[in-house]
Order: C-alpha cells, then structure tokens, then sequence
C-alpha cells in the first residue's frame, strides 16, 4: 500500500472543509483550525445563524447602532482598557493600527521583534502595507533603552513592541521591559503600541503547574502604561478567529474613522463566539471546566494517563496483531506560535504497524471520515490525548477498525 492509495470508500472533495480529530498534542494548530470554540461559543453563533439578529440596530430606540459596541465593554472590564474594537485577524489589526495611527510616518520596533507571524507574513511587510515606515534599533538579541531614544525625530508615529511569535532567543538576550517603553512614549508624546498576539487574558500558572510563561497579559501590557494592545481571539483566548484591539479612547477612535476598518470588520458569527467566550472569563475559577483551551492546558498527567489506556484498549481489540500499541510518555504544545518552545507533559497511544510504514499507516487515519492526525516519531504512529477528547475515541476505533480491514486485504494480495 502506498501513502498515495485510497482504498477507502469516496469521502469529501480534495480541500473541502470537513471536521477533523486533532491527536498531534498541538493545541492551536493552525492547519486544524486553531482554538475549539467552547461548548457556549458554539451554541451562540448557532443563535444568530438561525435568523436575523441585532448586529447593528439598537433595539431600544430601533435607530441603527455600531457593532463597535457588541462586545467592548466585555473586553474593557476583562483587560481595563478604555476602548475595544474588533477586526477580522490580528495581522488586519495591526495594519489597521498603523494605517491610522503611522500612515506615512516612522514606527520604531527593536530588531528582535521583527518576527515572521506565519506564512511569510513579516512583521516589516505587515508596516509597508500599512503606509508606516520601519525603523529598527538595536540588535537581534540586545535592544536598550538609549536605542529607541536615539531613533526618535519629528517623524516618528508609533513606538511599538511585539511578543515573539513562533521562535525564542537563548543566551545574551537584552531588552526593554514595556514599562520603561510606556514612560518614554509619555515623555516625548509618542503612543507605544503592543502586538501582544497569544491572547493571554490570565496567568497560564492557574491552570496546571506546568512551568508555562504567557508574557505580559494583555492587562498587564495595559497596567504597565501602554497605549494599544492587540492580539488574536482564537489563540489563548480560544474564540474565533478575530484580532482584538483595547486602549485609549482617543487612539480607537481613530481606527474606527479609519476606511481599512470596514475591509477589516468581523461579521455577526465572530461577535456572537467572542462574547460567549469573554462571557466564560468572568468566573476564572470554572474556566478549566468549559473553556476548551484552558481544560486542555489544565488537564492532569494523571487523567491523561487514563484516557490513554482507555484509547490503547479499544485500539488493540480493532487492530489485534496488525499494530503494536502502547501508552507512552509525550510532550504536547500550546501551538500557534503562542508559547513556542514551552511543552506540556502528555501521555500518547502509540501505534507500530506490521507490513506497514508508519507514514502509510498515517495516510490511512487521514483518510477516515473525520479525518484523524497524529504525529510520526521513529517508526510509530502517535496520538496524543492532550488533544484528542474522549468523545473522539468511538470516531478512532471506527477508523481504526475500517483500516484494520485494509491492511487485511493488503496481506491477501502480498499471498496471492
């Protein structure tokens, strides 16, 4: 059998949207469409698919309203902002922030921060096309205070700072805390904007002991004296795909006036899976139990462990002497260049096949309907239950049980 065969009956069209198993331990995995949206994010946008809803009408007064205001005032009270807006991603807020705040001006950034966010989307082509022009100071792994200083004439718009996404520095690595940005920004009149991206509304550390360091939240940014914030809604915040931005008033304002705000709006669906979400941070301390993102951040070790052999179990009686499998100790990830070198601890079920490759026993899990991933390591095929709920295993065993049959003909004809 070869990984192209597809011996399975016909499933969707090559590249159609079609729901998907996730046992890649990557929690935001960009390929499988990042954050799985609460159990209450998922029943509001059911909502207000059904029929019309008010998504810019004010049913007080029957005038017309802003969608502006559908959920500021959640984001306000969870970060202290004085303002929220909502875009349609974070790369479209931040054009939107420099196209209104540094549309033909200068943005200072430090060289360190001059991060690729994903798809060869980079941060200095992100400033072109905003109209902004980049001026960065420093060096890649030593950035001071004195550097931004010196870089400041009568052109400069924007002192702007970003979290490193998708890559870290070790070794000799300086630069400038936000506080002592903010403070400059204040002196000199300049506003100092944060493209914080993860979403980070709270301290990973309360949601399991794993060692995991999220930055600045994004009210801390806010604290510490910053003008703007942004990041994405379908990170660590486990919305829909959005790029929310808080701050001054003032400077919001600005970036609602701008004409690159009605290109970059989100629609009715967005709003609706983003305040149930900001709804569920209201009580932090039942986060874990309906938030998805959180729950599988904050699962033990130990329940892993158990989903784990649970999953082997069901494997082992579909499979029988066609796949070893075993449970074994993994390490999963947040993903979506959030946290990029920080693991979790996570038990997998491994699986060595017999007469076939792991690569081909991979393709084989993809073909299924849904369609499971996993990751290769050696010559096993994994499946990590950080990522992969219980309610999926009935949805594994099927596929497993469909495969089992395949590799069953495949010996018949290797005999004939």
């Amino acid at each position: 059998m070869s990984d192209q065969a597809n011996p399975a009956a016909p499933g969707p069209p090559a590249g159609a949207l079609t729901p998907a198993l996730n046992g890649t331990g990557v929690i935001l995995h960009t390929g499988l469409g990042r954050a799985v949206l609460s159990e209450a994010a998922r029943r509001a946008v059911a909502d207000v698919i059904e029929g019309y809803c008010t998504l810019e009408i004010d049913s007080e007064t029957g005038k017309r309203g802003s969608r502006h205001d559908l959920v500021s005032g959640l984001l306000c009270a969870l970060t202290g902002a004085e303002s929220a807006i909502v875009a349609n991603n974070n790369a479209a807020a931040v054009m939107l922030i420099l196209h209104a705040l540094a549309r033909d001006r200068e943005v200072i950034i430090s060289r360190g921060q001059l991060v690729e966010i994903g798809g060869s989307f980079r941060m200095p082509d992100v400033m072109a096309a905003g109209g902004a022009r980049l001026v960065g100071v420093g060096a890649t792994n030593h950035t001071e205070l004195e550097d931004y200083r010196a870089a400041i004439t009568d052109r400069t718009a924007l002192i702007m700072a970003v979290h490193r996404s998708n890559f870290d520095l070790a070794g000799l690595d300086v630069s400038v805390p936000l506080d002592e940005l903010a403070l400059l920004g204040r002196e000199r009149d300049i506003p100092v904007v944060y493209d914080q991206g993860s979403g980070a509304l709270i301290d990973l550390e309360a949601y399991g002991q794993h060692g995991l360091d999220s930055g600045y939240t994004v009210r801390e940014a806010l604290d510490r004296g910053v003008d703007v914030v942004c990041f994405s809604g379908d990170k660590l915040l486990g919305g829909p795909q959005a790029g929310i931005i808080t701050g001054r008033r003032d400077l919001l304002d600005r970036m609602k006036k701008d004409p690159l705000m009605r290109a970059f709006r989100a629609d009715k669906m967005v709003y609706a899976a983003l305040q149930a979400t900001l709804e569920l941070f209201s009580d932090p301390d039942r986060l874990a139990e309906c938030h998805a993102v959180t729950g599988m951040i904050a699962v033990s070790t130990g329940e892993l462990e158990s989903r784990a052999h649970r999953l082997a179990e069901r494997l082992e009686n579909r499979f029988a002497h066609r796949v070893g499998v075993t449970v074994e100790e993994s390490s999963a990830e947040i993903g979506g260049g959030a946290l990029p070198v920080q693991q979790l601890p996570s038990r997998v079920v491994a699986l060595r096949p017999v007469g076939w490759t792991n690569r081909q026993l991979a393709a084989a899990f993809r073909r299924q309907s849904p369609p499971v991933f996993g990751r290769l390591s050696g010559e096993r095929f994994l499946l990590d239950l950080r990522t992969l709920e219980e309610r999926a295993f009935p949805l594994v065993e099927a596929g497993a049980h469909e495969i089992a049959r395949q590799m069953d003909e495949d010996a018949s004809r290797d005999k004939d």
